[in-house]
């Protein structure tokens, strides 16, 4: 699994992308071609996988852009089998705990958003 991140800069109408501790780089005159363009260079770089990539504006000159290759791409759930291993009493009680602190939250909510006025009322 290969994670790619590129510092992008726009300086006369050009966007430009450096690798943060890398010798990648590519550059476009919008910012899609460019992630367009930085996705191909990770992918040149490690092609062991499916790619997932995002790219954030910092200001309206800079952006952060990053490729991830390879790994658990698109489900974004990763579960492992650490609670299973204990013995088998406590789990019930685990499994309700949450769920009362949910009730707890959802509550909270409730009250932190009534204002005392209806929208569609």
């Amino acid at each position: 699994m290969g994670v790619f991140t590129f510092v992008c800069r726009n300086g006369g109408g050009e966007w430009t992308a450096k690798q943060h501790e890398g010798d990648l780089e590519a550059s476009a005159s919008s910012t899609y071609e460019l992630q367009r363009k930085l996705v191909q260079v990770a992918l040149s770089a490690d092609s062991s996988g499916g790619v997932r990539s995002s790219f954030s504006l910092v200001s309206p000159t800079s952006a952060v852009c990053q490729v991830i290759v390879g790994g658990a791409v698109g489900g974004g759930f990763s579960a492992g089998g650490a609670a299973s291993g204990g013995g088998g009493g406590g789990a019930g009680e685990a499994a309700a705990a949450p769920k009362e602190d949910e009730k707890k939250k959802e509550e909270s909510e409730e009250e932190e958003g009534d204002f005392g006025f209806d929208l569609f009322g």
